[in-house]
């Protein structure tokens, strides 16, 4: 019984973040403002464009293929799967198995690919230009997230991702606070470049010449944009909750307040994104290769002190 509760929960919790996601970029953005002197758009804004975008018909560009017509969906699906390699509850993943941290990495690089794809079938030099730009720098992103994923694996001795982020965390974390310190860090410079956020990216801004993820969905419309807008939403969840389960171990509570304590961290995490662009401004495109270097070097420290 108690295993099927805990199958339950990480269920419910699985549903509980697709659904909250949409606002984490809203709370961001309102911080940013706040902390500015703006007013800033509402919380729930991503919710009200979600549902107008998804009421308007798609245009299409006449150069595009079937290739531009599948990446938003791949983006999202590869997002869903992703997710559900995690113990959001604090305890099971609803799908787990030895090396799911590969599975992890690989959907949501595939879902790269196919926004990628998508943006180079328009044929548009812009859209080409953002496409360079964000394959560069997923190039150092990467391997930064399995720098991070190194540390957990050698302080859980665990290969699965709700092996290392549940119960077996809980119990090592005292004596591998100093890892776990630097690669939480890690992980939320991660979140930063992968979700476009200042300072690697500016979801805000409106210069072709400045925006990588935002110049690549520029002929995306309709419910085909709804759903990128969502998937990167949704990616900026999972890492939230990367950083939340890495900093605040769930493993010994129960499901349910372990529940209660992501939602709490996730909205932490988005008001730190919201401080963190309204206190500097987006690197320099040949900066940001020296800031995910920077994420890395935290979790290569983190490897050092669990080795020694």
């Amino acid at each position: 019984m108690e295993g099927h509760n805990v199958t339950i929960s990480s269920l419910v919790a699985l549903l509980v973040v697709l659904a909250a996601a949409p606002a984490l970029p809203g709370v961001a953005t309102r911080t940013r403002a706040f902390l500015t002197g703006r007013r800033g758009v509402p919380v729930l804004q991503l919710y009200a464009d979600l549902a107008k975008l998804v009421r308007k018909n798609v245009v299409y560009s006449r150069t595009t293929t079937a290739a531009f017509r599948v990446g938003p969906v791949v983006v999202v699906a590869t997002v869903l799967v992703a997710a559900t390699l995690l113990p959001l509850d604090g305890h099971q993943a609803i799908l787990s198995f030895s090396g799911d941290l590969v599975a992890f990495a690989g959907l949501l690089g595939l879902g790269r690919f196919a926004l990628v794809l998508a943006g180079l079938d328009t044929g548009s030099s812009f859209e080409g230009m953002g496409a360079s730009r964000e394959v560069t720098i997923s190039a150092f992103a990467e391997p930064v997230l399995f720098l991070c994923f190194t540390v957990l694996v050698l302080a859980t001795g665990q290969l699965s991702l709700a092996g290392m982020l549940g119960e077996r965390l809980s119990a090592t974390w005292v004596t591998a606070m100093p890892s776990m310190a630097l690669t939480g860090v890690g992980f939320f410079m991660l979140a930063l470049a992968e979700t476009s956020r200042v300072p690697v990216d500016d979801p805000a801004t409106h210069l072709e010449l400045t925006m990588i993820h935002e110049v690549i969905i520029l002929d995306h419309s309709g419910p085909e944009l709804a759903m990128v807008l969502y998937g990167n939403a949704a990616k900026l969840a999972l890492f939230s909750a990367l950083v939340v389960s890495v900093l605040v171990p769930r493993g010994l509570l129960a499901p349910w307040p372990a529940v209660a304590v992501l939602l709490v961290g996730l909205v932490l995490v988005a008001v730190c994104i919201g401080v963190v662009e309204a206190s500097m401004a987006r690197l320099r495109l040949n900066r940001v290769p020296q800031f995910l270097v920077a994420a890395g070097a935290l979790a290569v420290v983190g490897v050092i002190l669990l080795l020694r």
